[in-house]
């Protein structure tokens, strides 16, 4: 199962963001007061449980609670904020981003490859 870190901080982010350097960072960006964003965040979970720790870094903001956070995601990387949001950012750059309902397993395994549990 990977890891999720969650960012509650400006500096959790800016930490999150330059370890992009190494690997592969996929943020979502979720809505706890979104139906659809709850569909996503299930799917994020599901894909997330099933993956192995080798590919990609993940981590989480939920919008709401932390907006300072994930208004710096969106200005740091050029990304217009949407939610529920996933990007995957590499040496510090968005390399995609996609939201609502294309958010899927089926996505993930698409553009992150079949998990490897582990």
């Amino acid at each position: 199962m990977a890891r999720i870190r969650r960012l509650m901080t400006l500096e959790d982010w800016e930490d999150a963001l330059r370890g992009s350097k190494d690997k592969p960072l996929l943020v979502f960006k979720h809505s706890t007061q979104c139906s659809v964003s709850a569909g996503a965040h299930e799917e994020w979970l599901n894909y997330t449980a099933d993956a192995g720790t080798d590919a990609v870094d993940y981590a989480i903001v939920h919008v709401i609670e932390e907006r300072p956070v994930s208004n710096a995601i969106a200005e740091s990387l050029g990304v217009t904020h949407k939610s529920p949001q996933v990007i995957l950012v590499r040496d510090g750059k968005a390399v995609w981003d996609e939201s609502h309902w294309r958010i899927t397993y089926d996505f993930f395994r698409e553009r992150l490859g079949e998990p490897k549990a582990g």
